[in-house]
């Protein structure tokens, strides 16, 4: 006897399920995480300058206020190192084909 198809059973459905809430979940903490990132980045940007200098001042070179630096790199607005959509796009490219792989298999079901 043959046992009854379930969409629940195939790892499509899961994949597909998994990566559409990893997008609403990148949506709503959207807002926040460019906050955070921003301070991440400022943080390694303020240490990579402040190495810099030290290797500077090593090399007897003279000296950069790293402080006017830093005011102007607050001006400038960087973009993100990391940003948020390159996660996005991972996620929306697997919900697509996890859509596709379960579409295939639903018809191989129905149309045995």
């Amino acid at each position: 006897m043959a046992v009854p198809y379930r969409v629940t059973d195939s790892p499509w459905f899961w994949a597909l399920l998994f990566s559409l809430m990893a997008l609403v979940g990148l949506g709503l903490i959207a807002p926040k995480f460019d906050v955070r990132q921003r301070q991440i980045e400022g943080r390694f940007l303020g240490r990579q300058q402040a190495a810099d200098e030290r290797a500077r001042r090593a090399a007897g070179l003279a000296p950069v206020d790293l402080a006017e630096q830093a005011r102007d790199r607050e001006d400038a607005a960087p973009k993100r190192i990391v940003p948020l959509w390159t996660l996005a796009t991972l996620a929306a490219v697997a919900a697509g084909g996890s859509a596709l792989m379960l579409r295939r298999e639903l018809l191989e079901h129905r149309h045995p």
